[in-house]
């Protein structure tokens, strides 16, 4: 049986979400605090979509990040982690950079360890303790937008690590430490 995000570990969040307001990271701090943001995700794999306000009056709503944690779920094992709601900032930002409220395309969202261990045998571009596995990264794209358009929006927010892979068209977007490279 997959595991679950827990809703008192979104309450807990919860707790602490109105310091994230008070302390956020540099790059967003252009963001009204009182006005929503939105995300619209596709998981390409499971073809789940999430399109919610995630954040509005000043905080994030915790069943709308349940719901867009379930679809960035590990879709090899089932297996949901709480996904850090400054990511979804983080593409907040971006789409706002790109000016479209297109769906982000997700190609991994979380992962579980075991699926990162498998995936790090098989590939040395797999970081064998990669954001993925503590909900903090996506790799992503956005159909109808330039790969290395999305690349430049994504480095431009400096909300973390930012990963290009041309060859397999994906963007890689996490809320580590800010850094950039590029991959096959």
């Amino acid at each position: 049986m997959p595991n679950l995000v827990r809703r008192r570990d979104l309450l807990k969040f919860g707790a602490a979400a109105g310091l994230s307001a008070i302390a956020a990271p540099a790059w967003a701090q252009n963001f009204d605090i009182w006005e929503p943001r939105w995300a619209v995700l596709d998981n390409l794999h499971t073809g789940e979509r999430f399109s919610s306000v995630y954040y509005a009056n000043g905080s994030y709503l915790p069943d709308a990040l349940a719901e867009a944690t379930r679809v960035m779920r590990d879709w090899r094992t089932g297996d949901e982690h709480f996904i850090d709601p400054t990511l979804f900032d983080a593409l907040h930002a971006v789409g706002g950079k790109l000016e479209t409220r297109k769906p982000f395309q997700i190609i991994s969202g979380y992962r579980s360890p075991k699926t990162n261990a498998m995936l790090h045998r098989r590939s040395n571009g797999v970081a064998e303790h990669s954001q993925h596995t503590v909900g903090k990264a996506i790799d992503l794209r956005i159909e109808g937008i330039e790969l290395s358009n999305l690349r430049a929006a994504a480095t431009a927010i400096s909300a973390g690590g930012v990963g290009y892979y041309p060859v397999s068209n994906f963007v890689h977007v996490d809320t580590g430490r800010v850094r950039q490279w590029r991959g096959a």
